[in-house]
């Protein structure tokens, strides 16, 4: 009996491994918003990362957070670490490129509560007096990572966080564009 249960506890493993093998090797999530505000107002919110306190979902969920700024004040070589509670962890950023009102590429470095390196992208697309705004991330999935989207995907995991944060950059960039006009 107890040869049985090895063995199909063996397989069951063996099984489990090779079902999270072949799991894709990368991810990437994404989410876009358009904003009643031209893209240069909307590139200036992303492209310094103080002003990622009015607009950044995990500024809201650890207003306590601790955030330090280093480098260039913007745009390529401005960095930013944070350091707050279980639900923000600990990780740096890194402005890799910066493309005035088009696209901006971050390293986005996890400390806590898991290491991880993944790339940040901001895509700034003009219509008219409106931009859309892509936000995306991508990585590569380790094992461990492999296994965890079996039961939760990247794409719950953050997307939701994505959306947030997008929909308060709108209220904050369409309010500052609506500011002036309101004060003739």
């Amino acid at each position: 009996m107890l040869k049985k249960t090895v063995l199909a506890l063996a397989v069951i493993i063996a099984v489990f491994v090779v079902v999270v093998a072949m799991q894709p090797a990368a991810f990437r999530v994404a989410r876009s918003i358009t904003m009643a505000a031209p893209a240069p107002a909307v590139f200036a919110q992303v492209n310094d990362f103080k002003n990622w306190q009015a607009w950044s979902p995990w500024a809201k969920i650890d207003p306590a957070m601790k955030q330090t700024y280093e480098g260039a004040p913007t745009g390529v070589g401005a960095i930013t670490s944070w350091a707050g509670n279980d639900a923000v962890g600990a990780g740096r950023m890194t402005i890799l490129e910066s493309r005035a009102h088009e696209l901006i590429r971050i390293k986005l470095e996890f400390l806590k509560p898991f290491a991880a390196t993944n790339a940040a992208e901001f895509k700034f697309e003009p219509e008219g007096s409106q931009t859309t705004v892509t936000w995306s991330m991508s990585g590569d999935n380790s094992f461990m990572f492999k296994a965890v989207s079996l039961f939760m995907s990247m794409d719950k995991m953050v997307g939701g966080d994505f959306e947030k944060g997008l929909a308060n950059m709108k209220a904050v960039v369409e309010s500052e564009v609506a500011a002036p006009a309101g004060k003739s």
